[in-house]
């Protein structure tokens, strides 16, 4: 119960730091963000983590990290998901400010507009990966970051198992922020 509380009270800390507040509405404007998009969608404000463990290296090197409870919770997941002969690969977990805006950058420099970045990509502040708590997963022979993922065993195991570690899966279908479906994107809330 005190790790729910301590939930919602980093959600409202984001929201009432006035520099953290600040630092999103200067990227919000660096990139062009008007504020109606983001009242449109009622998409909460997100804080960083600052308590970070590394739970994974990629193939390519690249560190994946989580606060420490929802790492725990992670490894604790994978362990069970593996000892059932389902491998899960880490593609994106936490994520701060400053990458989040590279991420909507890039997209615009691609030419797509932020109606089209903001169905797949939260904008920055808004992210669930800032929290630490937020995991986009994979697993072998699946695209990634792809529709197909529910296909996988998997995606079946972590539908049936993810909610007895504390995950949910933040964006499915019809989702009440104008998501996209994201079966590989699952979030830490026990």
């Amino acid at each position: 119960m005190r790790l729910r509380a301590n939930l919602a009270t980093s959600m409202s800390i984001a929201a009432s730091d006035p520099e953290y507040c600040a630092r999103v509405k200067a990227i919000l404007g660096e990139l062009g963000v008007p504020a109606d998009v983001i009242d449109a969608r009622a998409l909460p404000m997100r804080e960083e983590a600052r308590t970070l463990e590394l739970i994974e290296r990629g193939e390519n090197g690249r560190e994946h990290h989580l606060i420490p409870p929802a790492a725990k919770a992670w490894r604790e997941l994978r362990a069970a998901a593996l000892s059932d002969e389902i491998p899960l690969q880490v593609v994106s977990a936490f994520r701060g400010l400053q990458r989040q805006a590279d991420i909507v950058r890039g997209k615009l420099a691609c030419g797509l507009s932020l109606d089209t970045i903001f169905s797949a990509s939260a904008p920055p502040g808004y992210s669930e990966h800032h929290t630490g708590r937020a995991l986009d997963v994979t697993t072998h022979g699946a695209r990634q970051l792809e529709v197909e993922f529910e296909q996988t065993s998997a995606f079946a195991w972590l539908t049936r198992n993810a909610g007895l570690f504390g995950f949910t899966m933040s964006f499915p279908r019809g989702n009440p922020y104008g998501f996209i479906y994201e079966p590989w994107h699952w979030y830490f809330a026990p």
